[in-house]
């Protein structure tokens, strides 16, 4: 399975965190896994970090590192991405969440969130 991790759960597995859902957990130690993190959620997290929101206070450069060390591949957000989002009905007002979504159908990988809102959106949302 090919999974894209919103920026919650990213942040979790980063952090080794036990707010990170035990299904989250396994999908990630599944070897037969391909496991993504979008750009868009390094954007995320760069933009609120700086408005100072306490979940989002980490280091991005040690976060940058981490990642590809935990085995995560970079999705860089294209025009096609960027696009999709016009094509997406507005069940969510996040512009972040909406991006994750839109790469998700594009690619094809399954969103793994623990929003469920996000999970009215398509088949290939995976809420845990």
């Amino acid at each position: 399975m090919r999974v894209l991790l919103d920026t919650h759960v990213l942040l979790w597995a980063a952090a080794d965190s036990s707010r990170l859902p035990r299904e989250a957990r396994d999908l990630l130690e599944d070897g037969g896994n391909e496991a993504y993190y979008s750009a868009a959620s390094i954007w995320e997290i760069a933009i609120k970090s700086a408005l100072r929101r306490k979940a989002f206070q980490i280091d991005l450069t040690v976060l940058r590192t981490t990642l590809p060390e935990m085995g995560l591949i970079e999705l860089p957000v294209t025009a096609e991405h960027a696009a999709g989002v016009a094509a997406l009905p507005p069940i969510h007002r996040d512009p972040f969440d909406r991006l994750l979504i839109a790469q998700s159908i594009a690619e094809p990988l399954t969103l793994v969130t623990n929003d469920g809102v996000l999970g009215r959106y398509a088949r290939s949302v995976r809420v845990v």
